[in-house]
Parts: C-alpha cells; structure tokens; sequence
C-alpha cells in the first residue's frame, strides 16, 4: 500500500486555503477537509460577534483535526487540510501525527487583498475585524523548514505551484 500523504493548506481569514485546498484534493483524488468544520458552534459565534478566539479556545478545534487526520491515516487515506495554522505549536501538533508524508503551505496574500474578500463575504462567520487579530496570531514559520510559503495569486496558478511541491517531494525521511 502506498504511504498516505497530508497536505496543510494554511493561511490567514480569506488567503484562499479552502479554494486551494478544495482544487488540490479533487486534482489528487484525496480528502478535502475544511478546518472551519470543526470549530464549535461556541467559537464561530464568538467570531462572528468579533471576539478573537484564544489559544485555549483554538486546542479543541486543532484536536479534533488531528484526530480526524489520525483516522484518515489510519485507513490509508490521503487528505488535504485547509486551517489557518497560526500558531507554530498547532503545526507541531500535524507534524506529530502519523503521516510521515506531508506538504505545509503558507499562503501569503497582502492583507488590504485579504481585507477585500472579507467584506465580500456574506455567509462567512468571520468578520473582516478579525484580520488583524489573525495577523497578530500568526507565528511565522521561521525556523520551520518544511513549511512553503507560497504567494498565492490566482487559484490555478497556486494549485500548479503546491501540485509541484507535491509531485517532486522526495519522500526519503518523516517530518
């Protein structure tokens, strides 16, 4: 059988992991999971009243992907995960999991770009209020070799960059 693979698609509010995320997945076949998903109905309400979400309010939404992943995992499956990824302990927390095989990527899109997309969103239950809160949030992954930043513009052109990160990933060593 051949080793499953775990994609990270991350960024902050509107850089695009779902979009991405989503292409990824149908273009390999694998799971696509959406990390908004598992966020409690508690945590999305407490956005959309434009309250960030702490640290100790983010550990059961990481936990409750880590396990699905885990289970993936366990039945062999490949998947690809769209989360933001803002804090470097979240990203250990993947790294820790079963799949020796993974591709992290950091979408980076300028925030006036991202701000945009936020008040076109209607159904969303993240208000654009929130982006500098993400910001302030995010952990930059320096030090984090295995995390690609990827400059994400248009969607086809993201896919193909993330798609080539995938197909010449030697997969010689676990992360």
């Amino acid at each position: 059988m051949t080793e499953p693979v775990l994609v990270l698609v991350m960024g902050v509010s509107a850089s695009g992991k779902s979009t991405i995320g989503s292409a990824l997945a149908k273009k390999y076949g694998w799971i696509f999971l959406e990390g908004d998903d598992f966020h409690s109905e508690a945590a999305k309400a407490r956005m959309k009243s434009g309250q960030p979400l702490d640290d100790s309010m983010r550990a059961p939404w990481i936990q409750r992907m880590v396990d699905r992943v885990q289970l993936l995992y366990q039945e062999g499956r490949s998947a690809v995960l769209a989360y933001s990824g803002l804090r470097r302990a979240h990203r250990d927390q993947f790294r820790a999991s079963l799949y020796k095989k993974q591709v992290c990527c950091l979408l980076s899109v300028d925030k006036q770009i991202l701000a945009d997309r936020m008040v076109q969103r209607k159904e969303h239950f993240m208000p654009s209020s929130l982006l500098d809160s993400q910001f302030a949030a995010l952990e930059w992954p320096s030090g984090e070799p295995d995390v690609h930043i990827i400059s994400a513009g248009e969607e086809d052109s993201t896919v193909q960059a993330i798609g080539h990160l995938i197909d010449s990933t030697r997969w010689i060593h676990s992360i």
